[in-house]
């Protein structure tokens, strides 16, 4: 019987294997690092376009603070310009109340009294003044209570001042302060001022 030596096919094939393996890894490794790399590819170009569309937002917002700057800028000019025509249409309006008042301050102001200052903060007026007689200041509040332009007067303060004048008598004047409010014109009764109504028939 012949003698057949199978340790070279043996090595043949065991040397095959090792190359199929090695074939095996190298395309595994290889696929492995394509999806390691495609993996990679697709968070990076996913990360960049978030950061494109985050870099969007921010320049909107910064384009949207701009605008809201210039929103409030306008607003705070409304506001002035509000304000100014507000206090222009008051002085326009108040303009004929002012010469109407100090007509009725010069009406009012009976005999025996002179003024010596009047002030005025908003609608209320202080008047300073001396009058020869108490009576002289009680007919002044009576003519500021009737008049058209000025009501609620009030005595704050009076007080009764020697005078000095010729040797034969000697005045007695009385410093006075007195406040009341300015008002609009008062709004007559309904029908006063009108003429007589016209008569009805006659015939019973």
């Amino acid at each position: 019987m012949p003698h057949i030596n199978l340790l070279p096919w043996r090595e043949e094939q065991r040397c095959q294997r090792n190359k199929e393996f090695g074939v095996t890894c190298f395309v595994f490794a290889v696929l492995m690092l394509v999806s390691v790399g495609s993996v990679h590819y697709w968070f990076t170009q996913q990360i960049e376009f978030q950061s494109q569309r985050n870099k969007y937002i921010e320049n909107q917002i910064a384009e949207l603070d701009v605008k809201i700057k210039a929103i409030v800028e306008l607003d705070a000019e409304k506001d002035a310009l509000e304000a100014r025509m507000t206090i222009i249409q008051e002085l326009q309006s108040s303009r004929p109340e002012i010469v109407h008042l100090f007509d009725e301050v010069v009406m009012s102001l009976p005999e025996g009294i002179f003024y010596k200052k009047i002030a005025q903060k908003g609608r209320s007026l202080t008047m300073t003044g001396v009058a020869q007689s108490n009576a002289r200041v009680s007919s002044l509040m009576r003519n500021i209570e009737s008049s058209d332009w000025m009501k609620n007067p009030k005595l704050q303060e009076i007080k009764r001042d020697q005078q000095k004048g010729t040797e034969q008598e000697t005045l007695r004047l009385s410093n006075f302060v007195l406040t009341t409010l300015q008002q609009g014109p008062k709004v007559k009764a309904a029908g006063e001022g009108l003429g007589d109504a016209p008569a009805g028939d006659e015939s019973s």
